[in-house]
């Protein structure tokens, strides 16, 4: 139950469906319960029966939904195509949690921002338990994964975007800004926020007002907030 070369799995109905649709890379098998095989979205991609327990082991998790594909590798884009392509970006500063990484995935595919830039240190990548927190919005989504994040907002403001940073002190309310166009959006992990020197690039740094007992929002809710308030409000140079 494994495709020759090199290969990942994708797990779940909605990750599999959004896998097949948006046709980013080659799915070389389907498996299914069989029940599952003769549903409509699998109908035509001769997806194959399997148990419960294959289909645990192929994914590595019982959370498959009874479906999962042999797929090829995640395909990140270029850092240079998402800082010369335009449209709002957003960067993660440490996201060690895959199901918060897969959560942000879904608020930059739903918000309709250009989109993702993670770090190879410090995150996990595109993985399938990414994938399935995801809903599949990383199939839609365009990610890059840098060497180092500071270079990459260096390069950012070098092309004259703007870097507005997510922090929680010394920030102005994320209401009361103007948003610049196509913003480049930092947040950092939760509990440690945005490291020393990527604050320091920072052009703009905003924080989202609390009013309860908490300090600090889910990085994916608080992404969402920020995100949504950027695209909603966005203010030319």
């Amino acid at each position: 139950m494994a495709a020759a070369g090199p290969s990942e799995v994708v797990y779940g109905r909605n990750p599999v469906r959004e896998l097949l649709a948006a046709g980013r890379r080659r799915v070389h098998e389907v498996y299914a319960l069989p029940d599952l095989v003769g549903e409509g979205w699998l109908r035509g991609v001769g997806a194959l029966p399997a148990t419960r327990a294959a289909l645990g082991r192929l994914c590595g998790s019982s959370d498959h939904q009874g479906v999962v594909a042999v797929c090829d590798p995640y395909p990140y884009v270029s850092e240079r195509d998402l800082v010369r392509g335009g449209g709002a970006l957003v960067c993660l500063d440490g996201a060690q949690d895959p199901r918060n990484l897969g959560a942000v995935a879904r608020v930059v595919d739903a918000a309709g921002a250009a989109g993702l830039v993670i770090p190879e240190r410090g995150s996990p990548g595109v993985t399938p338990t990414v994938c399935k927190a995801s809903a599949g919005a990383t199939e839609h989504v365009s990610i890059a994964r840098v060497s180092n994040l500071a270079s990459f907002l260096h390069d950012a403001k070098q092309a004259h975007r703007w870097v507005v940073g997510a922090a929680t002190k010394g920030a102005a309310d994320y209401r009361d800004i103007e948003w610049p166009e196509a913003p480049v959006l930092v947040l950092g992990a939760e509990g440690s926020g945005l490291r020393t020197r990527v604050r320091g690039l920072c052009d703009l740094l905003v924080t989202i007002p609390m009013r309860g007992r908490v300090e600090s929002l889910n990085l994916s809710v608080a992404a969402a907030v920020l995100l949504f308030e950027a695209l909603r409000r966005v203010q030319p140079r």
